[in-house]
């Protein structure tokens, strides 16, 4: 299929709702960045944020601006918003940044929480830098995480328990890799989402990442530098056939096709 241009993206990203009205509600989004500024370290998403985030005001102000929700604060029920201009900027920012792993033959880990429906984008990219000399981690056989395994199809490393790959949050899984790898098997860069990508960001790793409307933290530890890019989208549409043409963009401004 044909690479869209911007404003062919942006309408694709409205349309299948992966940005523009989504269907995560507001009041679930203000319950997250309450918790967030509670402490709660769930929604922290692997980041250490120290008590520089108590405010739920102050997550609501850096969400309206990277990631385009409402930022009425008497705004408390109904629909949210993802601002697709903002999604894009995001994916030419990611672009850059696998440009520079591609132009170094860079070793990459690929992680997702979100395995139903972003597995695919991500062995894309994995597939396509590989095919450019970078080194795709493989990681070690073994590992376990919070009661479960830390596994790896089409080079994206899952968490796994009862037979069935999981959603999850946890930092953990990430951890485990990170732990079984060292320092000389350190990657130069993450691409992963969820606390895959805030544990590998808080650890040093160069990480980039998707984030929900719903999961704050990524977007904080992008303004404060310890994520290098978060991508503002809906992570988990009903069709993952959905995201294809988003990741048909990043590998065309990437320079990988």
């Amino acid at each position: 299929m044909p690479i869209l241009s911007r404003p062919a993206l942006v309408e694709h990203l409205v349309r299948t709702r992966i940005a523009g009205d989504v269907a995560t509600p507001r009041d679930n989004n203000l319950s997250h960045y309450r918790k967030l500024a509670n402490g709660d370290r769930h929604y922290w998403l692997g980041l250490e944020l120290g008590d520089r985030w108590t405010d739920e005001q102050d997550v609501l102000a850096v969400m309206a601006e990277r990631c385009g929700v409402n930022d009425d604060p008497s705004h408390r029920a109904g629909q949210d918003t993802i601002d697709p201009e903002l999604t894009v900027d995001a994916l030419d920012r990611m672009a850059a940044r696998l440009r520079k792993a591609a132009a170094g033959k860079e070793r990459v880990l690929f992680a997702t929480g979100h395995p139903g429906a972003l597995i695919d984008a991500h062995s894309r990219v994995a597939t396509a830098l590989r095919a450019k000399g970078c080194d795709i981690v493989r990681i070690p056989g073994g590992l376990v995480a919070d009661e479960g395994y830390v596994v790896q199809f089409a080079d994206v490393a899952v968490f796994e328990r009862g037979a069935t790959l999981w959603h999850t949050h946890s930092p953990e899984p990430m951890n485990a890799i990170l732990d079984a790898l060292g320092e000389s098997g350190r990657p130069d860069l993450v691409v992963a989402d969820h606390g895959w990508a805030g544990r590998a960001g808080q650890r040093g790793v160069d990480s980039v990442g998707y984030a929900d409307c719903n999961d704050p933290a990524l977007f904080i530890g992008e303004a404060e530098g310890t994520m290098q890019v978060t991508i503002p989208l809906d992570d988990h549409v009903i069709d993952p056939r959905s995201y294809e043409p988003l990741t048909d963009y990043l590998l065309d401004a990437s320079g990988l096709l």
